[in-house]
């Protein structure tokens, strides 16, 4: 029975090196909240969710705690408003804004140690790539994976919190998958909030499948291989075998997992990355629309797929736009937030870049994905010049990682667009990095994260 097993894999005792790991995953994660908390959605998403409770849990951006299914909602549809999630590119799904909302409620309810709440952390991003990556082409060309995966390793980050064995470990998935969902009609509709939901009903529902099996509660035994179980039902053409793949007894999959320097769909960064070394091959700090006479990008399908929009009208269709994303990018340097918003999406010299841009599928970037997100963008500019970029692996993938200065950098700046003061900021990194070293958990963190009093 593949639950079993798979449970048994997530049971392993977790290295020092992977819980350092983790904590530079929470840290990304929390700066990902923190300006996700400073949006108007978020007060929607709180009176959703919170309904005015309160417990001993961190609810950010806000100057009061809740209680853990709460809090793991809330939190979890945070993280990621301004894509800028983590992600595992094989499996496509992002596990930091379910897994680590999860996670950070219940060891807070449960005053868990700081290292359990890192194994924890582990052994959930274990759990959803490799269910990810089982789930395959088939599961998400309709499915919202980082959601359908999620809610299973959110559960297996909290079975581990609670301390249940291996046979609890699987009634908590199996419970998990039972109540999984997420559909990717949702990027269909530019006014649709459901992405945000799916995660947080991700976060919350794992949680809950946790404390259902740590009270005795049991799911199907064959929920994954069963004939109405969830890849039959879900996964035309999965790998089953790709959930204990490559098993290594140090090998965890967080070391697999990229971090987002762009604040758009993964799909686009490498032609962000592409674009950015055109520009530098110029030798400018940003082009002129006159010097520029088309544009061509060539990658792999499913970034077509997700990202031909040549014409945004939100910011959530700007953030899954090639076109947009290689005009700002040629225009103006390295994309901050605001290049998505919307005074830059309908801004005229933006738009007409937009409208000379081809995009087309092309190898070996179709090839080599989902291993790699590569792309290649040809510049040819008004006076003659072709100017050719190939970039096969975005920033921040494992053959491009982004350094851990510049992964402190991306937290702090994100922070501080969100209104933290400089020394708050300070001290929330620090807490992030130290809790590998032992550092307590914090429980002071609901009235700091965005500059609210306690």
């Amino acid at each position: 029975m593949l639950i079993a097993q798979f449970a048994d894999h997530l049971s392993r005792p977790v290295p020092t090196a992977m819980r350092r790991r983790a904590a530079v995953h929470l840290l990304d994660w929390a700066g990902c909240a923190v300006i996700g908390a400073a949006t108007p959605v978020a007060d929607t998403l709180a009176a959703v969710f919170l309904d005015g409770a309160g417990g001993p849990c961190t609810v950010i951006g806000r100057a009061h705690g809740a209680g853990a299914e709460a809090a793991a909602r809330y939190n979890g549809a945070l993280g990621n408003i301004y894509e800028m999630d983590d992600v595992d590119k094989r499996a496509r799904v992002h596990p930091g804004p379910i897994v680590i909302p999860a996670a950070l409620a219940l060891a807070q309810a449960t005053n868990a140690s700081a290292d359990a709440l890192l194994d924890a952390i582990v052994r959930g991003y274990e759990a959803v790539i490799r269910l990810g990556r089982a789930l395959g082409d088939g599961h998400y060309r309709v499915w919202h994976t980082t959601a359908s995966a999620g809610t299973v390793g959110a559960a297996a980050a909290c079975a581990s919190l609670l301390g249940l064995d291996r046979d609890g470990m699987a009634q908590a998935m199996a419970l998990a998958i039972t109540r999984t969902g997420g559909l990717w009609e949702t990027r269909n509709d530019p006014r649709s909030s459901a992405k945000q939901v799916h995660n947080a009903q991700a976060a919350g529902d794992g949680l809950l499948a946790a404390r259902m099996a740590a009270a005795g509660l049991r799911g199907p035994s064959q929920i994954l291989e069963g004939k109405e179980g969830l890849f039959a039902a879900t996964a035309p053409g999965a790998t089953p075998a790709d959930l204990l793949a490559g098993v290594s007894p140090a090998g965890w999959c967080i070391t697999d997992v990229s971090l987002k320097p762009w604040p758009a769909c993964r799909h686009v960064h490498p032609v962000i990355d592409a674009a950015l070394a055109l520009l530098s091959k110029t030798g400018r700090e940003g082009l002129d629309l006159r010097e520029v006479r088309g544009i061509a990008i060539q990658t792999y399908g499913d970034a077509i797929r997700f990202c031909d929009r040549p014409a945004p009208r939100t910011v959530i269709e700007a953030k899954f736009s090639l076109q947009h994303a290689v005009a700002v990018s040629l225009l103006g340097g390295p994309p901050p937030l605001s290049a998505f918003d919307p005074p830059m999406i309908t801004d005229p010299t933006v738009a007409e870049l937009r409208s000379r841009v081809k995009v087309t599928v092309g190898e070996p970037y179709a090839g080599a994905y989902p291993h790699h997100f590569g792309a290649r963008v040809v510049l040819n500019l008004s006076n003659g010049d072709l100017l050719v970029h190939e970039q096969p692996d975005a920033l921040g993938d494992p053959e491009n990682p982004l350094s851990i200065d510049r992964t402190i950098d991306k937290a702090r700046s994100l922070m501080q667009a969100a209104g933290m003061e400089a020394a708050e900021i300070g001290m929330l990194v620090t807490e992030c990095l130290e809790l590998a070293e032992g550092r307590p958990l914090p429980t002071q963190w609901p009235g700091r994260l965005t500059g609210e009093a306690a």
